[in-house]
């Protein structure tokens, strides 16, 4: 990618030595592949910040099961519960915002964060009834437990990822 962008802008050096020689190039053609080629900088910008986008396939998240996240907690163990579903558009950006961030994913992958996820793509019965008990509807939800909030932190639908570490330290204070 940087090689085609010092080539578009080589092109462009090239066309405004050519015109200063008396060569007949139209300013626009100049003035286009010059916004371009700024245009294509910042996406390479953007794509290479740096941050490892495949860092979330090292979560290692366990299929909801609401019997355990008591005990997990009593252990002094965080918890948290991710419901999604492929068709929940909100879930998606969740995912690409916040539980995918490498940064977030190397906060989720201590010893002592269970992650649980359930996954409502298609009828479950585990999540339909602890969606009961939490008296919720629909996807997104995320809740953290910990030993001091052992009912859990319910986080909002769309979540930032000051809102998760929020919730963390929340749950347990002393950053077992």
């Amino acid at each position: 990618m940087m090689i085609l962008l010092l080539v578009m802008f080589s092109a462009v050096v090239i066309l405004i030595w050519a015109k200063i020689k008396g060569k007949p190039i139209p300013t626009l053609v100049i003035v286009m592949l010059i916004f371009m080629g700024i245009c294509f900088a910042g996406v390479i910008g953007f794509i290479n910040k740096g941050e490892d986008y495949q860092a979330y396939q090292t979560l290692n998240w366990q299929p909801l099961e609401p019997q355990k996240i008591a005990d997990y907690v009593a252990q002094g163990n965080i918890v948290l519960v991710d419901i999604t579903a492929d068709w929940c558009v909100p879930c998606q950006t969740n995912k690409a915002n916040v539980l995918h961030r490498e940064q977030v994913v190397n906060t989720l992958n201590q010893r002592h964060i269970i992650l649980m996820q359930g996954n409502w793509t298609r009828a479950d019965t585990v999540i339909e009834q602890y969606m009961g008990l939490q008296a919720v509807a629909g996807t997104p939800y995320n809740k953290v437990y910990g030993p001091a909030y052992p009912n859990g932190i319910e986080l909002p639908k769309a979540l930032i990822i000051d809102d998760l570490y929020h919730a963390l330290s929340l749950a347990n204070p002393n950053g077992a």
